[in-house]
C-alpha cells in the first residue's frame, strides 16, 4: 500500500512539480519510484511512500550497527583531546570537529542527536566531556542510558516534554516526510537563542544536475525529501528559524556511489575497492573538496538559531 503522493512542494508550497523514475539501487532490489522534483525551488519528494519501508532497511543497514565502547584509557584521551579541542588548540579536532566547532557548545548544553540510530554519536559526545546527551530514534530497540547523562530514546522528538540549547540531525532529515513538521518541532524544542544543525544532502548537487535517478544520494525509497537550499530556507524562515550558515560537507561518495550505479553494480565497501583503484578514490576525495568550495557538492550542513 502507498501512500498518498502529495500535489504540492513540502517546501515551498508550490504546485509546479515534474516527475521522474527511480529504483531502489543500494540493495539492489530494483523497483519503480515516483520523484517529484519542485520547478519553483528545486527540491524532491517521493511520490508514493511506501507504507511498510521496513523492506529496505535491513538489520546491517548501517545505523543499526551495535553500539562501540571504547576502553577508560582511550577515553581518557578522547576527553583530554575534546578538553583542548574546545578550548581552541589547532589539530586536535575529532572527526567530526569541523561541524561541532561551528556549533560553540558548552559542555554543559542539553543536547538532542534526532534519529541517532545506535546513539554512536552521543555516546562519543560523552567521552569528549559532555553532561546532558539525549539521542531520538523510533526505531531504536528500546529506551537505553548509554553511559551517565547520556540516554537513547525509543521515540520522536516531539514526544518529548523537555528543550535543549543545541539539536543535531545527521542525515536522518531526509529519511523523514514532514520538513515542515519535523523543523517545527525542532523550533519548539529548543530554548531561546538555541542551535539546530540539519546535514543532509541537497538538491543544488552538480552530481544529481548531471546524472539524476543515478546519483547515489536520491537513495530511492528511503530518502523520502531533499530539500535544494532555497527549499530549505524558505521553510525554516517561515518556522522561525534565522538561517545563519550553510556549509558544504560533501566527499567522494557522490562520485564513487554513482559511478557504481552506473555501472550497474549495488553499493558495497566490497565494491568501491573491487571497481577503483586508491588513486581513482583519491582524485574522487580531491574533486569533492574542489565541488565543496564552489558550491557545488551534494551535501551541506546547515546551521539555524531560534530567534529570541
Amino acid at each position: 500500500m502507498l501512500i498518498k503522493p502529495s500535489g504540492i512542494c513540502k517546501f515551498c508550497n508550490s504546485s509546479s512539480l515534474h516527475e521522474f523514475q527511480a529504483q531502489e539501487r543500494m540493495l539492489g532490489l530494483g523497483g519503480k519510484f515516483i520523484y517529484q522534483e519542485c520547478r519553483n525551488c528545486g527540491s524532491l519528494q517521493l511520490s508514493n511512500i511506501p507504507k511498510d519501508l521496513s523492506t529496505y532497511y535491513p538489520k546491517d543497514y548501517y545505523s543499526f550497527s551495535p553500539l562501540v565502547k571504547s576502553s577508560p584509557l582511550k577515553n581518557l584521551i578522547k576527553k583530554v583531546r575534546m578538553k583542548l579541542f574546545l578550548s581552541g588548540v589547532a589539530g586536535l579536532a575529532p572527526s567530526y570537529g569541523y561541524w561541532l566547532n561551528r556549533l560553540e557548545p558548552n559542555l554543559k548544553d542539553k543536547i538532542a542527536d534526532v534519529g541517532c540510530g545506535n546513539g554512536q554519536l552521543i555516546y562519543e559526545l560523552h567521552v569528549g566531556g559532555f553532561k546532558n546527551l539525549h539521542g531520538f530514534d523510533p526505531f531504536a530497540e528500546g529506551d537505553a542510558m548509554l553511559a551517565e547523562n547520556c540516554y537513547l530514546w525509543k521515540k520522536e522528538l516531539s514526544e518529548a516534554d523537555y528543550s535543549f540549547d543545541i539539536i543535531m540531525m545527521h542525515h536522518s532529515f531526509e529519511h523523514m516526510s514532514d520538513p515542515k513538521q519535523v523543523l517545527t518541532d525542532c523550533y519548539n524544542h529548543l530554548n531561546p537563542g538555541g542551535k539546530l544543525l540539519v546535514r543532509t544532502p541537497i538538491s543544488d548537487a552538480k552530481v544529481f544536475q548531471e546524472e539524476m535517478e543515478l546519483w547515489v544520494q536520491l537513495d530511492a525509497p528511503r530518502h523520502l525529501v531533499i530539500p535544494s537550499i532555497k527549499g530549505f530556507r524558505s521553510v525554516a524562515e517561515e518556522i522561525g528559524f534565522d538561517l545563519k550558515e550553510v556549509v558544504f560537507d560533501s566527499e567522494a561518495f557522490q562520485f564513487l556511489g554513482t559511478e557504481l550505479y552506473k555501472k550497474g553494480y549495488p553499493l558495497s565497501p566490497e565494491n568501491l575497492d573491487k571497481y577503483f583503484t586508491p588513486e581513482e578514490q583519491m582524485e574522487y576525495k580531491e574533486k569533492a573538496l574542489l565541488y565543496n568550495e564552489k558550491g557545488l557538492g551534494d551535501q551541506v550542513c546547515f546551521y539555524l538559531v531560534k530567534k529570541d
